[in-house]
């Protein structure tokens, strides 16, 4: 049962990583690269879709991997996997202080009523969601590491 658990949440937070990383590393230059209002539109529509979905994600792969360190707390790797979760953690208080805010504002913005400085805050929101990319990426690390 434990392999299991520990296999489940691997891929969950795997691929919870690959589609944060696809936001930073892959959306984000399309739509600064689109014509007009274009670009601001699809972080929009992106922050209403993934915002409805990741608060799941996220808490659901904390969750999972706090079960795996409780049922594998006397197995090896039981640190790294105890490391794990308070990284994601950190990226679950990071994302309610830095991200959410930002994003709850983004999303309902259109070229009629965004703010004077929504490039600014589009550029803050990026910059702390790449230092989570990097938080939740270590953890994912760890987790890999832990089944070997």
């Amino acid at each position: 049962m434990l392999n299991a658990l520990e296999v489940v949440t691997t891929v969950i937070v795997g691929v919870m990583v690959g589609v944060e990383f696809s936001v930073a590393f892959v959306m984000n230059p399309i739509f600064h690269a689109l014509p007009e209002d274009s670009g601001q539109l699809g972080h929009a529509h992106g922050g209403r879709i993934l915002g409805a979905v990741m608060p799941i994600w996220y808490i659901g792969s904390l969750v999972l991997v706090g079960f795996w360190a409780v049922a594998g707390r006397h197995h090896p790797g039981s640190g790294l996997v105890v490391t794990a979760g308070g990284l994601l953690f950190l990226s679950v208080v990071m994302s309610v202080l830095l991200l959410v805010p930002i994003n709850n504002r983004n999303k309902t913005w259109t070229p009629d009523n965004r703010p004077e400085d929504w490039t600014q805050q589009l550029r803050r929101w990026e910059r702390f969601h790449y230092v989570r990319v990097a938080v939740i990426i270590a953890a994912f690390a760890l987790l890999v590491t832990a089944l070997a």
